[in-house]
C-alpha cells in the first residue's frame, strides 16, 4: 500500500496543469515507488522496523513531495506511523487538525529554539514506551516542516494552528552529510536527518540509525545515477544498513537478481 507521501505525491501530480520537470536529476523513466531510474532502484533495500511507537507529521511545502530528491519520502518507508499533508497559507487539512488533537500523540514542532518565544522550547521528549503501571504514554508525533529553509520559516509564521504546539528544538553538534540539496549553512539537517535525531531522543535508537543508513543509500544511489554510474552493493553504506537489518529481512547481496 503506497505510504503518505506517495499518496501526497499522487494527489499533488492530479492537480498539476503541466508535467513536473525535477531540475538536476536524470529524466528517465523513475520507478514509481523510489522515484529513482530502474537500473538504480533501491526498493528491495527498503527495511522494515517493527515496534515503533512514535510517529512522524510531514507538513510539506507544494510541490516537496514532487522532488526526486526529497527525503521526507524517505521517513515514510522506515516509520510506519508518518503523516504528510500539503501546505498552504489559507486552507487548513482537517485531517491535520484532527491528528494534532489526537490524545494518543504528544505532538512536538520541530524548529530553531532562536525563533521561538522562549517558553515554549522543549529539548527532551517524552519516552516512547509503556509506564510501570502497564498504561502507554501517550506517543510522541514530531511534526516537521518538510521545506527549503525560507519556505519553513514562512510555514512556521503563517500556521496559527501550531502556535500552541511545543517546539523541539535540536541541540546536535552533527554536520550535515546530505549530498543532494546542501544548505547554504551546515547545521542545517534535511528533513531526513531531522526526523532521525528525532526518534533518537524519542528512544527510537534502532529505527534512528535505520534511518540514517538508509539516507546514505539513497544519496549513493541518485548520485550515481545521476552520474552514470555502477551502484557497489557491498560498499560501506550499503554494508552498514545491512547490518540493521533483521535476519528475517536480508538486502540482496552484489549481483543478486
Amino acid at each position: 500500500m503506497p505510504h503518505a507521501v506517495s499518496r501526497l505525491r499522487t494527489a499533488r501530480l492530479a492537480r498539476a496543469s503541466k508535467p513536473f520537470l525535477a531540475r538536476g536529476g536524470p529524466r528517465n523513466e523513475r520507478c514509481a515507488a523510489c522515484r529513482l531510474i530502474p537500473s538504480h532502484c533501491m526498493c528491495a533495500l527498503r527495511p522494515a522496523v517493527p515496534g515503533v511507537r512514535a510517529g512522524v507529521c510531514l507538513v510539506m511545502a507544494d510541490i516537496e513531495a514532487l522532488k526526486p530528491s526529497n527525503t521526507g519520502w524517505l521517513i515514510a518507508d522506515v516509520v510506519a506511523e508518518t503523516f504528510a499533508f500539503e501546505w498552504a497559507r489559507t486552507v487548513v487539512d482537517p485531517g491535520l487538525l484532527a491528528l494534532l488533537a489526537d490524545p494518543q500523540w504528544q505532538p512536538y514542532l520541530v524548529f530553531p529554539g532562536e525563533f521561538v518565544a522562549a517558553e515554549r522550547v522543549v529539548t527532551e521528549v517524552l519516552p516512547s514506551s509503556v509506564s510501570s503501571d502497564g498504561k502507554p504514554s501517550k506517543r510522541p508525533l514530531f511534526v516537521l516542516l518538510d521545506a527549503t529553509w525560507p519556505e519553513a520559516r514562512k510555514m512556521f509564521r503563517k500556521s496559527p494552528y501550531l502556535d500552541k504546539l511545543p517546539v523541539l528544538s535540536l541541540q546536535s553538534e552533527q554536520l550535515s552529510r546530505y549530498k543532494l540539496r546542501r544548505s547554504q549553512r551546515d547545521e542545517h539537517f534535511c528533513t531526513s536527518e531531522v526526523a532521525a535525531l528525532c526518534l533518537a531522543l524519542a528512544g527510537e535508537v534502532q529505527v534512528a540509525e535505520t534511518l540514517e543508513a538508509y539516507l546514505d543509500v539513497f544519496t549513493n544511489h541518485y548520485l550515481k545515477a545521476k552520474q552514470q554510474q555502477p551502484l557497489d552493493l557491498e560498499d560501506a553504506v550499503h554494508q552498514r544498513l545491512r547490518g540493521l537489518r533483521t535476519e528475517a529481512d536480508p538486502l540482496p547481496s552484489a549481483g543478486a537478481s
